[in-house]
């Protein structure tokens, strides 16, 4: 008979076997995007070890008996990057995954998360990853076990989320310009936009941005310094700020 126990408490049911089913474990991968030289980029890791030892694949790793799928994508992360500064880094959870052949060594099931920052610091491997670098998206060749899938999947939410959210100015620094914002859209969304139209749908959204007083810096060119602006309060767009219908089309707010 099970002993009294605190209201609320749970315990193990008289009898029950944790053996009687089969043993799996749990991993982390992460896709890690950012902007740098005016393209959307990816942190990749080369695999020191097999299975697809030499293979390049999204950093990550197995999930320690003690620690959660977060605590472990963090600790993955700066083990296999030696980036010892991630604070900037915005990371949520995406799906799972877990076909049971996606890992030849055994049952694995994949928590995988997508994360975006400003530019980060040049990578270097570290654990079992044999080295770390950035590639740019749509260049990355075919990734180990099911990343390519994981990477796809994490670049569709990162796009869709930059239309309802105020997610593009976890790529940025905390003061930039108008212009590098619509840079941000641009490259994740891979087409152009109609700057004067991006410019008042910013501005007109509330909590989106606001200006940093006084701020301004030079971009290139003969022109005045731009404005400096900060994230605002706002989480969400209202309106949303919608993307063009499809890629080639023309940029938004152009008629001819």
């Amino acid at each position: 008979m099970n002993a009294t126990v605190p209201e609320g408490e749970a315990t193990v049911p008289e009898g029950y076997d944790p053996h009687a089913f089969a043993p799996f474990a749990v991993t982390v991968d992460l896709a890690v995007f950012t902007v740098r030289d005016g393209a959307l980029q990816v942190l990749l890791v080369e695999r020191g070890q097999e299975p697809y030892a030499g293979r390049w694949a999204l950093p990550g790793g197995f999930v320690l008996p003690v620690e959660s799928a977060e605590s472990a994508a963090w600790r993955e992360l700066a083990e296999e990057t030696g980036i010892s500064d991630l604070s900037g880094l915005h990371l949520e959870q995406l799906r799972t995954y877990s076909e049971p052949d996606r890992d030849p060594r055994m049952r694995v099931v994949s928590v995988a998360f997508a994360a975006l920052g400003p530019d980060l610091p040049e990578p270097r491997g570290g654990g079992d990853a044999a080295r770390a670098e950035w590639r740019p998206y749509g260049s990355c060749g075919a990734l180990a076990f099911d990343h390519d899938m994981i990477l796809a999947d994490a670049h569709d939410r990162i796009g869709a989320k930059l239309e309802y959210s105020c997610l593009a100015t976890s790529f940025l620094s905390a003061e930039f310009t108008l212009g590098e914002l619509q840079q941000v859209y641009e490259t994740v969304w891979g087409t152009a936009l109609d700057r004067p139209n991006f410019r008042r749908k910013v501005l007109a959204t509330p909590g989106f941005v606001e200006p940093v007083p006084g701020g301004a810096r030079l971009t290139g060119g003969r022109g005045k310094p731009a404005a400096l602006y900060r994230a605002g309060d706002a989480t969400a767009l209202h309106p949303p700020l919608l993307r063009p219908a499809l890629r080639g089309a023309r940029p938004e707010g152009r008629t001819s």
